[in-house]
């Protein structure tokens, strides 16, 4: 019969009077406490096929001590009874197979012990804290070394011949068929590297590739998986070989054996095994074969699900792991036998699937449900940390980090990414001291280089950023974002030539046409050195600019934009550009708001709305966005949050007004302006509020929007606004009509959309060889020409107030032009007007 069988039979009380046999066993003193040499006498009684070292031993002590100080009996009495059992509960161990390496008697199943039952149920009722750490401990640092793990006794195999994973606790083997099919599939794969080694030498199937080393964990929790289910990409396994081949045969062999079991227990287990033997040689096309066939045998086992959702996550089918996961995870909220230890990672593997697939919101719950669930599980702080960086929540970020490097202070990668934090909320002294720790922790620590030599540029430090770049480039020499900022930390120290040089090796990695438009740019600057007039001029010989105050531009004609308005216009085109609105149609708003069907629910005041977490938000703008690469798509929430949700979200429950959010997002999404307003009416009739009011909205609704609407898209009154919509209560009733004229106003409405549309119509408008007299770039968009000294500006610098040091005036007066016709134009009716004039002189 399997042990795990037993154990399955076996009831509480059986268990707990099993831990208490044992404890009393090895506690030789009878102080009621195990000390180091009583537990070093258990550890090496339950692995009689184990031959420890005496470090081995040391390491493994000195860590259930830490792990399970607050059950170390003061006067160095060691680990209480109640202790033990709590290594047994994380996984440390298995009971039943321990029980029966000793050969103590049969425990009766409805026995129990007082004792132990009291500890337990205050063991049951509160997280595991050492979950985590046991289980790391057993499968990363000290394989094959634990409490328990111990094969069957009836088995004939080695232990010097046995993986290491196989006598982890963890992944303990059952049935002596499973051991014969792991003799044999070992032997298997022996076979296959040899031959593929003689063919292809370079081939390494050991998953330790040595320049992972230097790169930042890419988020993968290796507590429960094993560091080889984590593999960065699956090995270079020749999978067209007829050596390959020939494996694959063999292997339908031994599965044919597991499914001829005698139970359905026994090949599940067998299965098992094979897969588990197969992910750890990075043969994860296999092993998800075996995997699978676990999850038909016994779907609502935790295990074949969650090791199927690795497999598919190192293949990169990303969204095929998440949906495996949410069946492991199902599996174990119905109460699956091995969830208590397991269930932390599965939700910890569950975010990292969905931040491959830019789902940050989504996978931010996912690392504070492990955190709550395993208090002192680090990588999960760490990883919640980093994903609410990634949101631009720095704040938290940082004190999650901070909690990660407490538990765990040579946390490298937690360093750095507090590092980050601290720079994007200013604290600079203490972000240059955590990046300096995690380059102490790992020299070759790319992020931490990269990050540290971003901040070095943000000071102005050109120098020791250009050394951090050439760091990195050392590590990673196709690194090509390193490249490109070194040639920029090269072009504020004074050196083109070596930033040229730069550039066009950035080009090389790359081919992105804006490092393109860089290089050309820095030609033009080489060639086109203006003659110096009496004034400062920058390092790159440009004219030295002045800034003047928004009364002193004047304008030539209404059609003329604003300085102000183009500001923000060009501050909302870049948040249109970033999250990709602008490629978003907003008749899909239609279609979400017909089609998603959101409870009502009542905020704190009462009032009705149709409000979602955030994270199902993000599952939203994902089908809105779907043409978005995962990386773009997580910079585009990013943007949302930072600007629109923290908004709509200004009390913090994390929820959000769905119809709101569409009404506030509609005026920046694609299509003819007419729709866009539309929609926006749409939604707001959408909302629960408007709900039966015949096609019209409560002008306090109205009111509402547009102040929030302005708070987020023009926030230079939007905390005043915002402070005089509380108390509105307005009950009469607008029609789309009259929403139009409050909509378009343009001092207090949104009538800066108009200019919004322009800059949308001029993305890629040229005007001829014309450059910006400030920044010297090709002029795209608008063109504003001063009239009296004809110098000509782009978008940006007109925007900013930039006018040429040489050309001091009380006030400078400038005429738009879209295109180069207009200007033609505009210089032939100047021409004709001369022409009259001299005519009349005449």
């Amino acid at each position: 019969m399997a042990l795990s069988a037993s154990a399955a039979s076996a009831g509480r009380g059986a268990r707990a009077e099993k831990v208490r046999r044992i404890f009393e066993r090895f506690d030789t003193n009878g102080d009621g406490g195990l000390d180091r040499g009583e537990m070093a006498a258990l550890v090496v009684a339950v692995n009689p096929r184990v031959k420890f070292s005496d470090d081995q031993i040391s390491a493994i002590l000195d860590e259930v001590f830490r792990t399970y100080g607050e059950f170390i009996l003061p006067g160095g009495r060691g680990l209480s009874l109640t202790g033990l059992l709590r290594t047994y509960d994380d996984g440390a161990g298995d009971v039943d197979r321990d029980f029966l390496a000793l050969s103590l008697p049969t425990v009766d199943s409805d026995a129990s012990s007082p004792e132990i039952a009291a500890g337990d149920s205050a063991v049951s009722s509160s997280p595991t804290p050492g979950a985590a750490t046991a289980a790391s401990l057993l499968d990363d640092h000290l394989k094959p070394l634990g409490i328990g793990g111990t094969p069957p006794s009836s088995s004939s195999r080695a232990a010097a011949s046995a993986p290491a994973w196989a006598t982890s606790p963890s992944h303990g083997i059952a049935f002596d068929s499973s051991w014969a099919l792991l003799d044999d599939l070992e032997i298997l794969v022996k076979r296959l590297r040899s031959k593929q080694l003689r063919k292809t030498p370079s081939i390494d199937t050991s998953g330790g590739a040595n320049n992972f080393d230097s790169f930042s964990e890419a988020g993968w929790s290796r507590e429960i998986s094993g560091s080889a289910d984590s593999g960065l990409a699956a090995a270079p396994w020749d999978e067209t070989s007829r050596d390959y081949l020939t494996f694959v045969k063999e292997l339908a062999v031994l599965r044919t054996r597991a499914d001829a079991s005698r139970s359905r227990e026994e090949a599940f287990d067998n299965h098992m095994v094979i897969g588990r033997a197969l992910s750890e040689h990075r043969l994860f096309r296999d092993a998800l074969a075996s995997f699978r066939r676990g999850c038909e045998l016994q779907p609502t086992d935790v295990r074949p699900h969650f090791r199927a959702g690795n497999c598919l996550y190192a293949l990169g089918r990303h969204a095929e792991a998440k949906e495996e996961y949410l069946l492991a995870l199902e599996a174990a909220e119905a109460g699956s036998s091995q969830s208590a230890d397991i269930l932390p990672q599965i939700h910890v593997n569950l975010g990292i699937a969905m931040e491959a697939e830019g789902m940050v919101l989504g996978a931010c719950e996912h690392y504070r449900e492990a955190a709550i669930l395993c208090p002192s599980h680090a990588r999960a702080l760490k990883l919640l940390g980093s994903a609410l960086f990634g949101v631009g929540e720095y704040r938290a970020a940082e004190k999650a980090l901070e909690e990660a490097i407490f538990l765990k202070p040579d946390y490298a990668d937690a360093h750095c990414d507090l590092g980050s934090a601290l720079h994007a909320v200013g604290d600079d002294d203490r972000a240059v001291q955590e990046f300096q720790k995690a380059i102490d922790l790992k020299p070759g620590h790319v992020d931490a280089l990269y990050n540290l030599g971003g901040l070095n540029m943000d000071a102005g430090r050109f120098v020791r950023a250009a050394e951090m770049y050439t760091r990195v480039l050392s590590i990673r020499p196709n690194h090509w974002r390193a490249q490109l900022n070194k040639a920029v930390a090269l072009l504020g120290q004074g050196e083109s030539e070596d930033a040229k040089k730069a550039l066009k090796e950035a080009f090389k990695m790359t081919q992105r046409v804006e490092v393109y438009d860089a290089i050309s740019h820095l030609k033009t600057l080489q060639k086109k050195k203006p003659k110096p007039p009496k004034g400062k001029h920058d390092s790159q010989g440009e004219e030295a600019f002045v800034i003047v105050e928004p009364s002193k531009f004047k304008r030539v004609g209404r059609k003329t934009t604003l300085r102000q308005d183009l500001a923000n216009a060009l501050d909302i085109r870049a948040f249109e550009r970033t999250t990709k609105l602008g490629h978003c149609d907003v008749e899909l708003l239609r279609k979400e708001m017909n089609e998603t069907d959101v409870p009502v629910s009542y905020s704190g005041t009462g009032v009705p709305e149709k409000s979602i977490r955030k994270a199902a938000l993000e599952v939203i703008l994902r089908r809105l966005l779907s043409f978005l690469k995962p990386d773009t798509f997580q910079g585009a929430v990013k943007a949302m949050n930072e600007r629109v949700l923290s908004v709509l979200d200004a009390s913090g429950s994390g929820r959000v007004d769905l119809g709101m959010f569409f009404a506030i997002i509609a005026p920046i999404c694609s299509g003819p302006v007419d729709r866009r307003k539309r929609v926006v009416f749409d939604a707001l009739l959408w909302r629960p509020a408007s709900e039966g009011s015949q096609g019209q909205i409560r002008r306090s609704d109205a009111l509402s929007y547009i102040k929030l609407l302005r708070a987020v898209y023009i926030p230079i009154h939007g905390a005043s606004d915002m402070l005089e919509m509380h108390g509105e209560s307005d009950p009469t009733m607008v029609s789309y009509t009259e929403f139009l004229e409050m909509f378009n106003d343009p001092d207090w409405g949104f009538g800066i959309l108009s200019t919004l549309v322009k800059l949308e119509d001029s993305d890629h408008v040229r005007h001829g060889s014309h450059t910006c007299s400030i920044c010297r770039y090709p002029i795209i968009g608008s063109r504003f020409k001063e009239t009296k000294h004809s110098f000509s500006l782009c978008n940006r610098c007109y925007s900013e107030g930039k006018v040429p040091s040489a050309f001091k005036l009380e006030e400078y007066r400038f005429k738009e032009y879209g295109n180069e016709s207009e200007a033609l134009i505009d210089k032939c009716m100047c021409f004709n007007l001369n022409s009259k004039k001299l005519e009349a002189d005449a």
